[in-house]
């Protein structure tokens, strides 16, 4: 069954959901795969872009993507949208305006609405920036990594310390004043010390929100087939607790697992993933989940390289899957339980249309092995469930 022919009331080889079940808030992801070069630790669906950036031809074809996804809206707006990559601020306002423009068009947004911006030092001009501040975009999450030369070097990054601390002023002069940065812990070399110097000095720069999160070595990337040599355990478990202290010390409230907002700042867009909510994912390799006012849930993507997704005699969707009954406990919980404070009891049945008494003795084997809250209120997990979040999710799997 493809998408196009999945509408309310038509047959199904899965169960029809409970009458508990509300269409969640819509988002939209919208992919631009090319940075200027591929660092060695991404596993993200990026390219090295060439000389000649195809922009019209990319945003002509992220518009008539945008076409074939806009009938499983079902007279929702948008509450957030989120330019990803790759490094969207590759490209120019006059692109994202229109790409803006026609999902204002054909879905329409929320009145206060937030749209947030991937990107990187290196690629920061003062006045690209206010241009894409009056274009509507109110958010941008600014890739540094570190501020340290010895550390960007051994990541591949293309900007320096300086570069990063001059981005973040320029987003502000640009009449940003809500920004997310991006840092990296667990470097090759890296001791607390660097570990919290970084984080000062991010928080000197006066963002709303940080992502803090541990380097990893993840399949098909240079780091994995050449691994540098990393913190030990120990090392990696006290800059973690360090930085977290530090972070708290500043205002940062934890919200997430890798997630540090002030002053209530947090990325919304983000919260839509974590409460499952539906999103649309428009370009190359792009996302969805998308749910019909019958309660049934489908996970689809797009075609992953940019040569084929721009290629009109390919279709725009590679695959689907519709999720079954079974699969939604687990598919719930993995987002709802990154969540610090976890989600309202209530919101299982109401994202899902299953009834609470479905996950009842998932729960109660969680609580009991400590790692879900003694909670009626709320799914949410303990400390150690934050620590061990896998061993947690264990409890929901079909």
């Amino acid at each position: 069954m493809t998408i196009d022919s999945w509408k309310p009331g038509a047959t199904r080889d899965i169960e029809p959901q409970a009458s508990s079940f509300r269409l969640p808030p819509l988002a939209a992801y919208v992919h631009i795969p090319w940075c200027v070069r591929k660092c060695p630790y991404c596993d993200f669906n990026s390219h090295a872009a060439g000389p000649d950036l195809p922009e019209d031809d990319y945003v002509r074809a992220l518009l008539a993507d945008l076409a074939t996804d806009a009938g499983h809206v079902y007279g929702r707006k948008l509450t957030s949208i989120f330019f990803g990559g790759g490094t969207p601020s590759l490209f120019s306002a006059t692109a994202l305006g229109r790409i803006l423009d026609g999902l204002e068009r054909q879905v329409g947004f929320d009145s206060d609405i937030e749209i947030t911006l991937e990107a990187n030092p290196g690629t920061f001009e003062q006045a690209k920036f206010a241009d894409y501040r009056a274009l509507g975009i109110n958010r941008l999450s600014i890739g540094i990594q570190s501020f340290q030369a010895d550390k960007l070097k051994a990541l591949g990054r293309i900007h320096d310390g300086g570069e990063a601390i001059r981005a973040a002023a320029m987003a502000r002069r640009a009449g940003f004043d809500n920004f997310n940065l991006d840092l990296m812990h667990g470097l090759p070399q890296q001791s607390v010390a660097d570990a919290l110097a970084d984080i000062d000095q991010a928080i000197e720069l006066g963002p709303t929100h940080l992502s803090w999160y541990q380097l990893t070595m993840e399949p098909n990337t240079v780091f994995w087939s050449q691994p540098p040599e990393l913190p030990e355990d120990d090392a990696l478990w006290e800059i973690q607790e360090a930085g977290q202290a530090r972070l708290a010390e500043a205002g940062f409230v934890q919200y997430e697992t890798s997630a540090y907002a002030r002053d209530g700042r947090r990325a919304r867009h983000n919260l839509n993933y974590w409460t499952f909510g539906d999103f649309l994912g428009l370009g190359a390799g792009a996302h969805a989940k998308l749910s019909s006012p019958d309660g049934h849930i489908v996970r689809t993507w797009k075609t992953r390289l940019p040569k084929d997704y721009l290629n009109p005699d390919k279709a725009f969707q590679a695959g689907e899957r519709p999720l079954a009954p079974a699969d939604l406990p687990f598919e719930f919980m993995m987002n709802a339980l990154r969540l610090v404070d976890g989600v309202p009891t209530a919101l299982f049945s109401e994202r899902t249309g299953l009834p609470l008494q479905n996950i009842e003795a998932a729960c109660r084997q969680a609580r009991q092995a400590g790692l879900l809250a003694e909670d009626e209120q709320r799914l949410r997990p303990t400390e150690r469930g934050q620590l061990f979040l896998n061993d947690l999710l264990q409890h929901f799997l079909p």
